[in-house]
């Protein structure tokens, strides 16, 4: 379903690498697993089953975990026409709208397509941002679900399921102590090491797009609306106010940082660019800052 977003034959590109790696990887895994004698297949069920429940019910499940309410057009006018507009301009179809009590400014949209997207926002980005940032981060929202990047990131982590739960099973299964024929390592080491190094790589793969797909949704975001300085002043204003949420509440809501808006870091902390979900704040405004030249070129 085709929307008036800019395309990013960048994030397109990515994502089907990442794909490719990432189902190569798992071959990969599979085949070692059963090259070992291990009987993975219930294991394999199970993070299947994980898979399909994660895709089909990532919005309920995101909803559900951020503490987020679909809200009526009566209940939050603005929110809502701010959406139809934006909706209008995109020529897509309109998602679901909800609201997280949340002092945490932030927002985040989940959904496998168009049709069954969700956008969320807190009530502390609510209070924070004036109308037109706040329709920079809405924008910067919707062109996910356009880019259809969202279902990308739910599939992609997978493989890391799957990894995780090897792990699990070579800890508590008894194959630990459990040697091949030949009396070399324990099959259950080797279960764990090659488990971990899955996980290491599917982590990598995961975070790098995760990390392109927020600056192709600032560049998409900003073209639609026009206004690539909102957008940098919510970035901004939205990574400014983290410093003074509590650092208990930011530990809470670091798990879905690839999710939101703008990552949520402990006070004091940082992160390697290689192990973050999100690029660097200055890195983002200096794109957003050639957008900007380039529109005013225009």
């Amino acid at each position: 379903m085709s929307t008036r977003f800019a395309s990013d034959r960048g994030l397109t590109s990515r994502m089907v690498v990442t794909m490719f790696l990432l189902g190569l990887l798992y071959v990969v895994f599979v085949g070692a697993l059963i090259a070992l004698g291990v009987r993975a297949l219930s294991v394999l069920l199970i993070a299947g089953v994980m898979l399909l429940a994660q895709y089909f019910l990532s919005d309920r499940i995101a909803l559900f975990a951020m503490g987020g309410r679909e809200v009526s057009p009566q209940e939050a006018p603005e929110l809502h026409g701010l959406i139809d507009r934006l909706c209008a301009m995109a020529d897509m179809p309109k998602p679901r709208v909800a609201v997280a009590d949340s002092d945490l400014p932030n927002a985040f949209a989940t959904g496998r397509n168009q049709k069954k997207a969700v956008v969320c926002v807190t009530t502390g980005i609510l209070r924070r941002l004036e109308p037109e940032e706040l329709e920079g981060v809405l924008a910067h929202e919707l062109s996910h679900v356009a880019h259809r990047d969202v279902a990308v990131m739910t599939i992609a982590s997978f493989l890391g399921i799957v990894a995780g739960l090897m792990t699990r099973f070579a800890l508590y299964s008894g194959l630990g102590g459990r040697r091949d024929n030949q009396g070399g390592l324990p099959i259950g080491l080797i279960v764990m090491l090659v488990s971990i190094l899955v996980y290491a790589v599917s982590f990598l793969l995961t975070r790098a797009l995760s990390r392109y797909r927020e600056l192709a949704a600032d560049r998409a975001g900003a073209l639609l609306t026009q206004q690539p300085s909102a957008l940098a002043s919510a970035l901004t204003k939205v990574s400014g106010e983290m410093a003074r949420i509590p650092t208990r509440d930011l530990r809470e809501a670091e798990p879905f940082n690839a999710f939101y808006f703008a990552p949520a870091l402990k006070q004091g902390e940082t992160l390697a660019t290689l192990f973050s979900t999100h690029p660097p704040l200055q890195r983002r405004l200096e794109n957003l800052a050639k957008i900007s030249a380039q529109l005013g070129r225009g």
